[in-house]
């Protein structure tokens, strides 16, 4: 039901966070909420559908390099936003990311499994969809349900080096695999997608992203600084445009101009001071002046 309490502190968590990151402009922006008559929340209109469905448009073409790191760099940002804070979101995946009406920007939505991290606190470990989830999020060991198990926002680094593989591919990614299937090759076989073929740069990212040791993956500042370094190379650098250097070997006089004659007396080595003729014609300067006072 749409007032049960559970559902209200669920919807009251997710508003906190919409309301702290109203600044941050790659994460859906919120407007307001009311309870009664009926529970409403109003946020932007993001009418450009999400990723997945635009992915699945598309298909079987790619995206533009370009465009596809765009996109990357759209969700990194909201996600050192969130990380900022101390968030977790814990469901990134291309369902939850929408795009703007030109569909040239992407925003991160959905913070219902996003949670506060605390250096003590446990977290459950069945959240998210498992094609995108992080191994740690796994155990040899079965747990019970309901059952706690410690993990950090570098399980976000590692969902983001997933959708980060497919914005590249547009391929679901561990293909031929259910999602079980997926996660358990992905945690007890290290089972990743393939980085072959790709721009060095980009396969660095990826597979620095998507280690299995969560402490050796990077954060979300250096992974934007990795996209734009990548985006560079695709560039070409804007041409130079000599300096051009002032040089009086160069420079030529009108005839009429005062001191041509003075110039071209010393190069022709005629031996005429200029200042003895500059001299010789400041006193009409001068006697305008002197007139006017």
């Amino acid at each position: 039901m749409l007032d049960s309490p559970k559902l209200l502190v669920l919807l009251l968590e997710s508003l906190s966070f919409l309301v702290v990151f109203c600044c941050c402009c790659v994460l859906l922006q919120f407007v307001g909420a009311c309870k009664e008559p009926v529970m409403v929340v109003v946020t932007e209109l993001l009418s450009g559908g999400s990723l997945r469905k635009y992915l699945l448009s598309i298909r079987p073409r790619s995206l533009d390099p370009q465009v596809a790191v765009g996109f990357a760099l759209d969700i990194s940002r909201a996600m050192e936003c969130l990380h900022s804070h101390g968030i977790i979101h814990r469901d990134l995946k291309p369902a939850n990311l929408l795009l703007t009406e030109d569909q040239k920007t992407v925003k991160l939505v959905d913070l219902g499994l996003a949670r506060e991290e605390t250096l003590t606190e446990m977290m459950t470990a069945e959240t998210g969809t498992y094609r995108w989830m992080a191994p740690e999020l796994y155990s040899t060991v079965t747990l019970r349900q309901g059952e706690k198990k410690h993990y950090n926002h570098k399980v976000d680094v590692y969902s983001f080096a997933i959708v980060l593989w497919e914005l590249l591919h547009n391929k679901l990614p561990f293909e031929g695999m259910s999602n079980l299937q997926a996660a358990y090759a992905a945690a007890f076989k290290n089972a990743r997608p393939s980085a072959d073929g790709l721009h060095e740069e980009l396969a660095v990212i990826l597979t620095s992203c998507w280690k299995e040791d969560p402490n050796s993956r990077p954060n979300f500042s250096q992974i934007i600084q990795m996209l734009l370094r990548y985006l560079a190379t695709l560039s070409p650098p804007e041409p130079v445009v000599p300096v051009r250097v002032f040089s009086a070997e160069n420079v030529v006089l009108p005839p009429e101009s005062p001191g041509t004659s003075s110039l071209m007396a010393i190069r022709d080595g005629t031996g005429d001071n200029p200042k003895s003729k500059s001299e010789n014609n400041s006193g009409g300067l001068f006697s305008c002046f002197r007139q006017c006072y």
